[in-house]
């Protein structure tokens, strides 16, 4: 029997057995995982090792491999592995800390079933989004298979790493490691979300990120306004000048150079999105903003996703505490970043901006700067024919398109997956916008459990045909 063939079957033993991986999920989301603080160091090894007896039981050899840190989670075929394309699955099992643990409605490692208003139950506890409610819809399906046909519907291995709300920072150099092992034909993650309750999305692209320090000196010290004020250049002045010059009237980025990479989208996709019909009333709203502020001939959700950015995320000099002190400031420096696209060289972003502020320095100042990252952005082809069949098997479970979308922020493993592996990456998430990722009372809801692990069944059944 196919995986197609015995797919239908399949869904119904996810649906028969949803009380019983609502047990096994609950038993994981007790477990306090949290990376960041070594108190729950012993909580974090305890996580890594019920996820590995849980991938043992379907019939995956485990192992849990020490790092510098908290350790990974690594499961593949005992034996020969299915025809069909191989596929390396990543997850984590760490959460973020509770603080502030009065906002919580309830104790945030008690896991419990909630009703919200129009028949919406949800799942609340730390992890029950991110991560370790979404990677156990992975890992329902895969159970479901091996309960109905004795074996998973392809080759899969599965990583689940213990670090990645703490920076990751012990995973690239165990990927590399280990690239021989890992590297399969495609990787599945799912850490992403959905468009809406009842839209399915898969993100195909991740922006990445130039970040950069710039510090401005002009006088050997600070200098008394009523005395200097009028001759003596103030780095403030200059360096807000500069930042003011990054951007034209419409929005667009002035750097020269900046948009060479950067592709428009396939006419179907932008189709796509503009029927998504995402307003500024809707997303700006809610913070209390109603006019978009990038390039003013893009849709709102093309500013969003699928453009380039330039953003000034800080700036420091003079006097800061209270009340007044007349003083001209010696320096001034600025924090920039810039979200990149398509195939825009993060190097030549970096130093066409360098090139822009020094240009534009008085020659009696100078200037300096720091780099606090330089990464490419990633995109995975649309015509892709493993985002081709994901895309349908969503549409399937949710009888709406699902639509691609470009997340705005990064996902530096996918990126490691690219470079060091060679694969790209299927994004799909059953995530929400209300899911309180990272705050109190994160929940999940019971839907986006239950349908997710249905349509990791229907992707997978998908590949393997």
């Amino acid at each position: 029997m196919t995986p197609a063939q015995a797919l239908p079957k399949v869904l119904d033993r996810i649906d028969a057995d949803l009380d019983r991986s609502l047990e096994r999920l609950f038993a994981f989301l007790r477990l306090q995982s949290i990376s960041t603080d070594p108190a729950y160091a012993a909580q974090c090894r305890s996580a890594a090792d019920f996820i590995a007896k849980d991938l043992e039981s379907l019939g995956l050899k485990a192992q849990v491999r020490p790092t510098a840190g908290h350790p990974v989670v690594v499961a593949k075929p005992d034996g020969a592995g299915r025809p069909g394309p191989r596929v390396l699955f990543y997850g984590h099992y760490d959460v973020q800390p509770v603080d502030p643990l009065e906002l919580w409605e309830t104790p945030p490692f008690e896991p419990r079933i909630a009703d919200l208003p129009g028949g919406r139950r949800i799942i609340v506890a730390r992890g029950a989004c991110d991560d370790k409610g979404q990677l156990m819809t992975f890992v329902e399906a895969c159970r479901a298979f091996k309960a109905v046909t004795g074996e998973l519907p392809l080759d899969i291995t599965v990583m689940i790493e213990g670090e990645e709300e703490c920076g990751s920072k012990n995973l690239y150099p165990f990927v590399k490691e280990n690239a021989a092992e890992l590297r399969r034909d495609i990787a599945l993650v799912c850490d992403t979300g959905m468009w809406n309750a009842t839209t399915p999305s898969v993100t195909t692209s991740l922006r990445g990120l130039v970040y950069e320090e710039v510090t401005v000196t002009c006088a050997d010290r600070d200098l008394h306004s009523g005395l200097f004020g009028g001759a003596a250049q103030n780095p403030i002045r200059v360096l807000s000048r500069i930042l003011a010059a990054l951007h034209d009237d419409e929005g667009r980025v002035t750097l020269p150079g900046f948009y060479d990479g950067v592709h428009e989208l396939p006419a179907d996709i932008r189709n796509e999105l503009a029927a998504l019909k995402l307003t500024p009333e809707e997303f700006l709203g809610q913070i209390g903003l109603k006019i978009p502020a990038g390039e003013k001939d893009r849709m709102l959700i093309e500013q969003i996703s699928t453009r380039p950015t330039c953003d000034a995320n800080g700036i420091v000099g003079g006097y800061t505490g209270e009340g007044a002190k007349t003083v001209i400031a010696a320096k001034a420096s600025a924090k920039v970043s810039f979200r990149l696209v398509g195939d825009q060289d993060p190097e030549r972003v970096r130093d066409s901006f360098r090139a822009f502020v020094a240009a534009r320095i008085p020659a009696d100042c100078k200037v300096e700067f720091q780099n606090h990252a330089c990464s490419g952005a990633l995109q995975i082809p649309f015509d892709n024919p493993a985002l081709v069949k994901a895309r349908a098997a969503l549409a399937q479970e949710w009888g709406k398109t699902a639509v691609t979308v470009g997340a705005g922020g990064s996902i530096p493993i996918v990126g490691d997956f690219k470079t060091v592996l060679g694969m790209d990456t299927i994004m799909v998430g059953f995530a929400l916008d209300d899911d309180r990722v990272h705050s109190p009372n994160e929940k999940y809801d019971l839907t986006s459990f239950h349908k997710g692990a249905r349509s990791w069944a229907r992707i997978l059944a998908a590949l393997a045909g």
